[in-house]
């Protein structure tokens, strides 16, 4: 229901595209190839069980997650001569890109990969604890609609990490989002008054 959430902070997310090189070749003479799906499955295997940080109060434990892979020609005859991953970490305030970074790169070492890793930082995390601007919001919550709210970090990355590099306090409250990402993605009607009235609301709770 409207007003049941708001949003005081954001997990961040990290992507890599990881190349791990073998030796293509027939697979009738494997010993004349390197096949690189097998060099590299202990060590994917070990990255899906690893505690990369415990969260806190604000945030869940970071997670690791695979979105693609793909390796080989399309035949069933021939060991590729690379396997390619996408990969990607939300990761709570716990960890830094650097730490994360620094620990793939010496499991990837450690099981004596030839690799290449490209790196992508979509945004670092961000937190505003309670206080002032989320005590208003709540406020003007509960007296528009009448929902005690909660303060969450959990969805997606938001443009509130750029903001937050210069505002001390930034939160996120809006319609609902059942329908997000999704085919006739919309807004209800009705929720644009309360919605609204909200906005006004806050406003005046950190002027009193």
């Amino acid at each position: 229901m409207l007003g049941d959430m708001i949003k005081n902070g954001r997990r961040g997310s990290l992507s890599g595209k990881l190349r791990v090189l073998g030796v293509q070749g027939h697979i009738a003479y494997p010993q004349l190839a390197e096949n690189p799906i097998h060099l590299a499955a202990p060590a994917l295997a070990e990255l899906t069980t690893i505690e990369w940080d415990r969260g806190n109060d604000y945030f869940p434990p970071t997670g690791w997650q695979v979105s693609n892979i793909h390796g080989g020609t399309g035949v069933g005859n021939v060991i590729p001569g690379e396997l390619v991953i996408d990969f990607n970490f939300r990761f709570s305030t716990e960890s830094t890109p650097e730490s994360l970074k620094s620990r793939v790169h010496a499991l990837l070492d450690r099981h004596g990969l030839r690799y290449e890793l490209a790196w992508t930082l979509g945004g670092e995390p961000f937190l505003t604890p309670v206080g002032a601007l989320s005590d208003a919001l709540s406020q003007a919550i509960r007296s528009e609609t009448g929902v005690a709210t909660q303060l969450s970090t959990t969805g997606g990355t938001s443009d509130g990490r750029f903001i937050a590099k210069i505002c001390p306090q930034v939160v996120e409250f809006g319609p609902l989002n059942a329908s997000i990402h999704k085919i006739d993605e919309h807004v209800a009607v009705d929720a644009i008054e309360p919605l609204k009235n909200v906005y006004r609301r806050t406003m005046e709770n950190l002027l009193l």
